[in-house]
C-alpha cells in the first residue's frame, strides 16, 4: 500500500502523566485507541521513544499515512518545534516533529494541546456545526483555541490563542505570564482555590445540595467569565465559544449567569445566533484534534 492510499492518521495527546492516541480515517472514526504511561522524568529522548514504541502498537499493520501530536505548550507555527511543555523536563525548543519524521517515516504536525482539544470539539464534539469557533479549557489554567473557517489560527509565531491571559480587571492578582488581573486569575482551578479554599469539586458538590455561598460563587465566577467571553467575542466574532476543562463540569450552576453578561456586555450585531456550548469530548478532544490536524497537514 502506497503512502497516498492510506486512509487513516494517528493523533497523539502528550500530558504530565499519560500519552493518549489514536488511530483515525478521514470522517472520523476512531479505528484504535491506546494510553501510555508517560515516562518519568519525561525528556524529550524518553517521551519520543515512548511514543514510537506506542505507534507500533496501535498501528502494527502501518495503516497511518500522517501523525498529528499535542503537546503541552506552545509549538512554533509550522508545527515543527514544541517551544516549551508545562511540566515535562528539559523540553526547550525540542524538534520532535523531525524526531518523528526520522523514526517512523510518517510526515507529522506538532500544536499545543488546549489548540487541539479546540480542534477536536469543532470536528467531531460540541462544535462540529460551526467553522468559526473559539475554545477556552477551564482548569489548572484558563487555555484557549482559535478555529477560523475549521482550521487553527495561531498566529505569525505560533503563540496565538492565549486566550485565558487577556486582561479582566488590571489590578487584579499576578499571573505567571507576567500580566496582572488575567482571566486565568479568576477563572481557574487555582484562582477558585485561593478565592474560596475550596476546590471547584467541593463547591460543585455544596452547590448541589443548595448551599447558597457555593450557588452564589459560581454565579460570581459566571459572570467574570461572561466579562472575558466579551471582549473575545468582541474581537473574534464567532459562531461558537465552547467551554472545556474540568471547571466546566459545573456549568449548570455558572452558565446562566455567563450567558446573561454575554448578552449585556456584547452588542447583538457581534453575536448574532452566537452560540455557548459545553466541550463533548472529554479528555479526548486532545487526541481528537491532534489527528485532524494530521489530516489538515495531508490535504
Amino acid at each position: 500500500m502506497t503512502k497516498g492510499s492510506k486512509a487513516e492518521v494517528i493523533g497523539i495527546d502528550l500530558g504530565g502523566s499519560g500519552i493518549k492516541l489514536g488511530r483515525f480515517t478521514r470522517t472520523g472514526e476512531c479505528r484504535a485507541e491506546l494510553t501510555v504511561p508517560t515516562p518519568q522524568p519525561a525528556t524529550p529522548e524518553a517521551v519520543v521513544a515512548a511514543m514510537v514504541a506506542a505507534i507500533a502498537q496501535i498501528d502494527p499493520h502501518h495503516q497511518a499515512a500522517a501523525i498529528g501530536l499535542g503537546t503541552p505548550g506552545p509549538a512554533d507555527a509550522a508545527g515543527r518545534i514544541a517551544q516549551v511543555a508545562i511540566n515535562l523536563a528539559g523540553w526547550r525548543n525540542v524538534p520532535v516533529a523531525d524526531w518523528l519524521e526520522d523514526q517512523t517515516g510518517l510526515p507529522t504536525v506538532v500544536a499545543n494541546d488546549a489548540n487541539c482539544a479546540g480542534l477536536g470539539e469543532v470536528w467531531l464534539g460540541a462544535g462540529q456545526s460551526f467553522e468559526d469557533a473559539i475554545m477556552l479549557t477551564l482548569g489548572t489554567g484558563v487555555g484557549g483555541a482559535i478555529i477560523l473557517q475549521g482550521k487553527l489560527f495561531v498566529g505569525r509565531q505560533g503563540t496565538a490563542g492565549e486566550l485565558g491571559l487577556i486582561t479582566l480587571n488590571p489590578d487584579g492578582p499576578a499571573c505567571n505570564s507576567g500580566n496582572q488581573g488575567s482571566l486565568e486569575q479568576y477563572c481557574s482551578v487555582q484562582a477558585i482555590e485561593r478565592t474560596t479554599g475550596l476546590t471547584p469539586v467541593a463547591l460543585y458538590d455544596r452547590a448541589k445540595i443548595g448551599d447558597p455561598q457555593a450557588i452564589a460563587f459560581w454565579q460570581c465566577y459566571g459572570e467574570w467569565l461572561g466579562a472575558g467571553l466579551a471582549s473575545l467575542i468582541y474581537v473574534l466574532t464567532p459562531e461558537a465559544v465552547i467551554l472545556g476543562g474540568g471547571i466546566s463540569a459545573a456549568a449548570e450552576f455558572f452558565l446562566p449567569t455567563t450567558l446573561a453578561a454575554v448578552e449585556k456586555r456584547v452588542l447583538p450585531s457581534s453575536r448574532p445566533d452566537m452560540k455557548i456550548l459545553i466541550a463533548a469530548l472529554g479528555n479526548r478532544a486532545g487526541m481528537v484534534g491532534a489527528a485532524r490536524l494530521a489530516w489538515q497537514k495531508m490535504a
